[in-house]
């Protein structure tokens, strides 16, 4: 039977309920970090997010929460100078979940992700500060932790830069993307899996004995997985996808053989001028040779007076008199109709500068092959975030728990898993009531993101906080998606990245720690003043 003292019983119900209202906040704010991606690029609708998120969240947070909630309610202060002064610790860690709530919704409504790890760092020092003054601050500690908010982010955006890049030589750039994107498809599953199984089975679960599994067993049960994963996703997901993409396909193209105008393929040679497709008029034989070929043949040649030309894409019709035709000139079209529209071909530039925030999406072979790969790495996403950021709701909860039932600031025993089950809970209720907000920003007002976009950047920020969860360091995912957003859009094109909303989401983060840290520091000294 749980026996707790009289005069600390109120400090831990109601720490109970502002632990619940911060793990909203948390869900409301950061769970943006695990689907804004992924309903950012219409992989997922907001619904689904909030199903897939609720199972996650709750799933991550018990399996491998608990190693990151001791870092924050035993790393960042030394517990050991609350000896004799118990419930001074317990008034402390109900002012830092006060302080870090406060923050998140303030923030929530203001629609900037922030980062709730920086909050709740903030304003576990800010009590401590007021309580014991600098001598209770774990100053190396937060040194290290300080240092990984600046890592992460860069780190993320490294990775998800670098695996975009390869995605886009080895399949968006191919003239055939279908082939090469379905012959390395198990290896995008295998690599998905293995690194996620790692994070889940390293020093894992206590609850489901996988901190038990020595370390060689660990890689031996990935690997196996992630191979399993690669044959199952060659032998029946790679001819299952085939088949889909090639009947949508067809059917594309037998709504776009219905709109053209019937024409007789005897009388136009097909010409292509880099920006847009053309055929020209059979007039002599002179004129077929010239306009016969690619742009770098022709690029420059003059257009023979009353040469008829039609665009393959909108059957218009092109009247020139001795007009060179360079690949820097504005090419006026006349359609069928009679109504002109112009072509700006100087704007037909390299991979890396030739998108734009407007015309920026995959084709959809592409959508197809990258949209689940989204939608799991999205939901490998919200594991770890439940697994890494339930600690920022529930770690001064369990501190409170544990030391009022210990009556010791040692805290010896493990996270409890229903306490971790109940932050869970608190953060998945959050995503469905006000998620949709910061879903919003970080999906599509930060930069515009497609399904081979979206899964380089949720397969980076995974792979950045996973790894991090394992070491013990809680690092914030928010920092980690938000890197990987800003620098993947930014290697896609120079206008995809709205830097005036970056610029204020930085603000928001140097703000996090301080204005977090006050308002616990504050919370601090109304409680000592009034309540001891």
């Amino acid at each position: 039977m749980v026996s707790i003292p009289d005069d600390w019983l109120w400090i831990v119900i109601l720490g109970f309920i502002v632990s619940f209202l911060l793990a909203f906040g948390i869900g409301a704010n950061d769970v943006a970090n695990s689907f804004g991606t992924s309903v950012g690029a219409k992989v997922l609708t907001l619904f689904k997010a909030c199903i897939l998120g609720t199972i996650f969240e709750i799933l991550g947070a018990v399996l491998i929460g608990y190693k990151v909630s001791d870092t924050i309610r035993k790393g960042i202060v030394d517990v050991n100078t609350y000896n004799n002064s118990e419930k001074l610790l317990l008034m402390g860690n109900l002012s830092a979940l006060t302080g870090s709530c406060i923050w998140l919704f303030i923030a929530t409504l203001l629609k900037l992700p922030v980062s709730a790890t920086h909050s709740i760092v903030g304003a576990t020092v800010g009590f401590s500060l007021v309580a014991k003054g600098a001598q209770g601050v774990g100053w190396f500690k937060l040194g290290l932790i300080f240092v990984s908010w600046f890592i992460s982010p860069v780190l993320s955006g490294l990775i998800s830069v670098a695996l975009f890049l390869f995605v886009r030589k080895v399949v968006l750039s191919k003239e055939n993307p279908l082939k090469n994107g379905l012959r390395l498809l198990p290896l995008f599953y295998a690599v998905t899996i293995l690194i996620n199984a790692i994070s889940i089975f390293l020093d894992g679960s206590e609850l489901l004995q996988f901190d038990k599994i020595p370390l060689y067993g660990t890689f031996i049960i990935s690997i196996g997985l992630a191979i399993i994963a690669a044959v199952v996703v060659r032998v029946f997901i790679v001819p299952w996808m085939r088949n889909k993409i090639e009947e949508k396909l067809l059917q594309s193209k037998d709504v776009e053989d219905e709109k053209e105008t019937p024409k007789d393929d005897h009388k136009f040679v097909k010409y292509s001028n880099g920006n847009v497709d053309l055929e020209v008029s059979r007039e002599n034989d002179t004129k077929k040779e010239l306009y016969n070929g690619d742009v770098a043949k022709s690029a420059g040649a003059p257009v023979k007076e009353n040469t008829t030309m039609i665009a393959d894409s909108s059957t218009a019709l092109l009247a020139s008199q001795d007009v060179p035709v360079t690949a820097d000139k504005l090419i006026t079209i006349e359609t069928q109709y009679g109504t002109k529209s112009t072509v700006d071909s100087s704007n037909s530039t390299s991979d890396s500068e030739g998108e734009t925030r407007a015309t920026i999406k995959d084709d959809p072979v592409t959508v197809i092959l990258f949209s689940f790969l989204q939608i799991l790495t999205a939901v490998f996403g919200s594991f770890a975030h439940g697994g890494n950021d339930v600690s920022n709701a529930i770690g001064p909860l369990v501190g409170l728990w544990v030391v009022s039932t210990e009556r010791s600031v040692s805290q010896t025993a493990p996270t409890p898993i229903w306490i971790l089950l109940y932050g869970g809970v608190g953060i998945s209720i959050g995503l469905c009531v006000l998620g949709r907000r910061v879903i919003q920003t970080m999906g599509e007002d930060l930069s515009k993101i497609t399904p081979s976009s979206g899964f380089c950047i949720e397969l980076g920020a995974a792979f950045t906080v996973l790894v991090a969860s394992n070491i013990g360091i809680p690092v914030s995912t928010t920092h980690c998606k938000v890197g990987s957003i800003v620098f993947v859009g930014r290697v896609r094109s120079r206008d995809n990245v709205d830097f005036s909303l970056f610029r204020n989401i930085i603000f928001a983060w140097l703000g996090t720690l301080p204005v977090a840290g006050c308002l616990s520091a504050l919370t601090m000294f109304l409680l000592k003043e009034y309540a001891m």
